[in-house]
């Protein structure tokens, strides 16, 4: 078995405390066994303003973050998935919203960069993040010890077509930062639904808190089963889940039920 892990955060407006926290968080995962650590959506950095993401875009490849994360997924000896970091957009005035994933050596092995992009008015909450950030093309996956994973942030959640895309994996990754008030609606469902209709494991960080820019995130990171069983969940604050990829659990799942077999379109 493999045991995976999601760090979910209160990220502030200050990277250097967010890596301070970050790493805190990251030892404590490792501390519990894991072998694979997803960090959530904008850990280094949820702003002021939405602007603020722009001031500490960085080039693919080279960086404060991005040698942050090599580092740590290299003196740890894990699979380190990077939540989410600004990269410069060719697009002016705009970043890409990336995940990187690091191997056990603290060598890139993938990026995706985040397709769908959350609007959403409700009242006086309004979102709307292709203001600031640039929208990624191509689907994105990685192999793993224990098989195929596959790469999603945030939103790309409400897209199931995405999932169909990536083949079959073994696991979905799905760092985010939902807000409270679409989290308590739809975050569980939409997580349980991805599992289920693709029969693999779900791991989801998430940001669970009341932030200093004064937006609140609905937490609740998680590890589901290809059953849709939650085997771990934080509800809100600062921490890390654990659990383990099963893969014999996994087989026997897709055996008993075929359904990716039975698929016409």
């Amino acid at each position: 078995m493999t045991k995976v892990a999601a760090i979910q955060m209160i990220s502030g407006a200050h990277l250097a405390a967010n890596f301070e926290r970050a790493k805190v968080l990251l030892n404590d995962a490792k501390a519990q066994g894991a072998d694979l650590i997803l960090l959530p959506e904008y850990w280094p950095l949820m702003g002021m303003r939405d602007t603020d993401k722009i001031t500490i875009a960085e080039q693919d490849g080279q960086g404060t973050i991005q040698d942050f994360m090599a580092q740590q997924a290299r003196s740890l000896g894990v699979w380190l998935i990077g939540g989410t970091l600004p990269l410069v957009s060719s697009e002016s005035n705009k970043v890409l919203n990336t995940t990187l994933v690091y191997n056990p050596q603290g060598e890139r092995v993938a990026r995706y960069d985040k397709i769908h992009l959350f609007g959403f008015t409700k009242g006086d909450e309004s979102y709307e993040e292709s203001k600031t950030i640039s929208p990624g093309h191509s689907v994105s996956t990685f192999e793993a010890e224990f098989g195929r994973v596959g790469l999603s942030v945030c939103y790309d959640l409400r897209f199931p077509e995405m999932y169909r895309a990536m083949g079959a994996c073994a696991l979905i990754v799905v760092p985010a930062a939902f807000t409270y008030t679409t989290g308590q609606a739809h975050w569980e469902i939409l997580l349980r639904a991805r599992a289920i209709e693709n029969q693999c494991y779900v791991l989801a960080s998430a940001q669970g808190g009341k932030h200093e820019n004064g937006r609140r995130t609905w937490g609740h990171s998680m590890l589901i089963d290809p059953w849709g069983k939650i085997i771990a969940v934080l509800p809100e604050g600062e921490g890390v889940i654990c659990g383990d990829i099963d893969l014999a659990m996994l087989t026997t799942t897709r055996e008993s039920l075929p359904a990716l077999k039975h698929r016409t379109m």
